[in-house]
């Protein structure tokens, strides 16, 4: 082996540890903001008395405990659903869907939000449309999504494709509208072009209304997936949710609950890590 490549294999390995260096270093930074408030000392505070107040009630004969099952059966329930009734699979069916219904929404609804608030002549176009349409509950949408799609992944896909799009559009066509006149007119100064003022000056200016749509896309795409998989399909955790409702497990039923609402969580506290990471300069506010 020459000099040389021991040399180039060095660097590589250096550029390789730096780069893990970094990638743990950012998985600490969410970490420690995401789960830093579950575990402070306020929130406990509030959340162990709810817990044993939950979990002494229906073993003191208080409330029935068919109806309320304690914490340490919900956590019972889920070891035996990741066992007996392959969780992991479920959630993954869950998964697929909701992400291919948020992606297609947001490759969508972000460029018409943006187009609607730059350009005059597009958003007189386009907006009465949407105005007229999102005004209709998402779920309303569920029987002639059957009739048209079928029961199957593309009616789920469209049902969460609806839950996420509206609120990204117009979070987006609100942002972009709203951007300070003081910094287009700066922009234009030095002969920056439309592309530029678009790339670089309104989709950074609404930067936290898109990610505010994101997030209330995320909380109506979860409704609407746990809708889509009552409806048509045959694993998730809608239709894990229907099936313990049909056969009167609450506990099962609460450990779904429980799973929709970490999930949505996680999903949330992401969107806030990249805002963190892209909003610079809205750190010291």
């Amino acid at each position: 082996m020459s000099v040389d490549s021991i040399i180039r294999d060095s660097a590589a390995s250096r550029r390789g540890m730096r780069w893990w260096s970094l990638i743990l270093r950012e998985l600490e930074v969410f970490a420690r903001a995401s789960f830093g408030s579950l575990f402070s000392r306020e929130f406990l505070t509030v959340l162990i008395p709810l817990l044993i107040l939950w979990e002494a009630l229906p073993r003191l004969g208080i409330v029935q405990r068919t109806l309320v099952p304690p914490p340490s059966a919900v956590v019972i329930t889920f070891r035996d659903m990741v066992v007996d009734l392959n969780m992991v699979e479920h959630l993954t069916s869950s998964a697929i869907r909701f992400g291919a219904g948020f992606l297609l929404a947001l490759l969508t609804a972000f460029p018409i939000g943006v187009l609607m608030g730059w350009n005059l002549f597009i958003r007189k176009h386009a907006l009465p449309l949407f105005q007229i349409l999102a005004p209709v509950p998402p779920p309303a949408w569920v029987p002639i999504t059957i009739i048209l799609f079928g029961v199957g992944l593309p009616m789920q896909i469209f049902l969460i494709f609806l839950g996420v799009f509206y609120p990204i559009l117009f979070n987006t066509y609100q942002g972009i509208k709203e951007t300070d006149p003081r910094y287009l007119a700066s922009a234009r100064v030095f002969g920056a072009s439309e592309f530029t003022l678009i790339t670089r000056v309104y989709i950074w200016h609404a930067l936290g209304s898109v990610i505010m749509g994101i997030k209330i896309g995320i909380a109506l795409g979860l409704i609407m997936l746990v809708i889509a998989e009552m409806y048509g399909g045959r694993s998730g955790l809608g239709w894990l949710l229907l099936e313990a409702k049909e056969y009167f497990q609450i506990d099962r039923m609460v450990v779904c609950m429980v799973l929709l609402g970490f999930i949505g969580w996680f999903l949330i506290e992401v969107m806030k890590y990249i805002e963190l990471k892209l909003a610079v300069w809205r750190i010291g506010r």
